[in-house]
């Protein structure tokens, strides 16, 4: 008799409901403001695996990607994804970085914010704001980004739910390779026809610029670009529903700033900005250190990874007061929550298109927003690499 297969195990829940904070907040204050996670933490020869818990260290490894390559990311992520954006540096950086910004440029932007983002949104709050009641991530915060990348890479936005649950099993590849391979293949077996009907006859969409685009005047290989595709669909629309999950808890927990914010919609910026640095979805950046060198008196070997983490520096209080708080009216400091330096975020203008037209028109169709008292042990900010409540509940006028 055959013995009876198993499907591998997914992320572990203590990953996925990890409050890392307190043990960051330790290492930010220690003399070194570097944490050694333990040898081969990030696969077999890795070597020491350092985390910069501060900001002005954070900040200044994101700046150096002459001493802190970004090619670790191909070994780690890029086994699920392919040849990646993330994982080139230097010129070979640049040159297909330039390729794929003028995709995000404004006039790109303003033409998606009417054809894709605005309508979306509308549709799924239809569905709940007569109800009265609702689970804001299941309903609309997990859906609402997710459908927005796909319907800007020609994917059906019927087919939505199952990119959310390919992107999700590909960021967590690292810890359920099986389950990750299979999500990566299966991802980009689904886009292969779509990529192909470009290549035959464009259509002046993303998806056509992106199969046509040349550098050098060589166009993409496959690996790059279903490596883009399969990077592109997880980062849009996971880390940006985690976020604006987090925006609306901020606000349902401070009800008198969501009164204002109610009333008063030009504060919808300040509340992305406070939300992103408070409590961002992705909380670490991988790099790989090129040579010997020392993080504030604290040595690093040649070849070790070093993990950035930007929540922690985010939470840094010699930049922020108080900065475990949620509070409006800080004055403007830039963040880590879209990295910085050559590697910066290209989808951080998008994101925040999505969550200015997301929560305003949540604000618009739900009156008087409240978290439901029966489902309130619920509404919780988890993870460690990955950060957003796992359910939203909360009531509201019907209308």
């Amino acid at each position: 008799m055959a013995a009876e297969t198993q499907e591998e195990p997914g992320p572990d829940l203590g990953w996925m409901t990890a409050q890392p904070y307190e043990v960051w907040d330790e290492v930010r204050r220690s003399e070194c403001p570097v944490l050694n996670s333990g040898v081969d933490v990030m696969g077999p020869g890795t070597g020491t695996f350092y985390q910069v818990a501060s900001f002005k260290e954070a900040d200044a490894v994101l700046r150096d990607d002459r001493t802190f390559a970004s090619s670790i990311n191909a070994m780690h992520i890029g086994q699920f994804m392919g040849e990646l954006l993330v994982a080139m540096d230097g010129d070979e950086h640049r040159a297909y970085r330039g390729l794929v910004a003028k995709a995000f440029r404004a006039s790109q932007l303003d033409k998606w914010d009417d054809a894709l983002v605005r309508p979306i949104i509308h549709r799924l709050l239809d569905r709940i704001a007569p109800l009265g009641r609702a689970d804001l991530v299941a309903t609309v915060t997990a859906l609402y980004p997710m459908q927005v990348i796909c319907g800007i890479a020609g994917v059906p936005l019927e087919d939505a739910a199952q990119f959310a649950q390919w992107a999700e099993e590909i960021n967590t590849g690292p810890m359920a390779p099986e389950r990750g391979h299979k999500a990566s293949a299966a991802m980009v077996e689904y886009l292969r026809p779509l990529v192909e009907a470009r290549r035959e006859n464009p259509t002046g969409d993303f998806l056509s610029d992106l199969v046509h685009a040349e550098v050098d005047g060589e166009q993409l290989t496959d690996s790059k670009l279903y490596g883009f595709l399969r990077l592109l669909l997880p980062a849009g629309g996971e880390t940006t529903y985690r976020v604006m999950g987090n925006a609306m808890l901020a606000l349902l927990t401070h009800p008198e700033d969501l009164a204002r914010v109610y009333a008063d919609r030009s504060l919808i910026p300040e509340v992305i900005e406070e939300t992103l640095r408070w409590e961002t979805s992705v909380t670490m950046v991988s790099r790989v250190a090129t040579a010997d060198v020392e993080i504030s008196g604290c040595p690093i070997a040649q070849g070790s990874p070093v993990g950035v983490l930007t929540g922690s520096s985010n939470h840094d209080e010699n930049r922020w007061d108080d900065p475990g708080e949620w509070k409006l009216g800080r004055p403007v400091q830039h963040h880590l929550a879209f990295g910085t330096g050559p590697h910066q975020c290209l989808g951080m203008h998008l994101a925040r298109l999505e969550l200015r037209v997301g929560l305003n028109e949540i604000l618009d169709r739900l009156p008087n927003l409240k978290l439901d008292p029966a489902h309130a042990d619920d509404a919780v900010i988890e993870g460690y690499a990955f950060r957003g409540p796992r359910a939203l509940h909360v009531t509201f006028d019907p209308s």
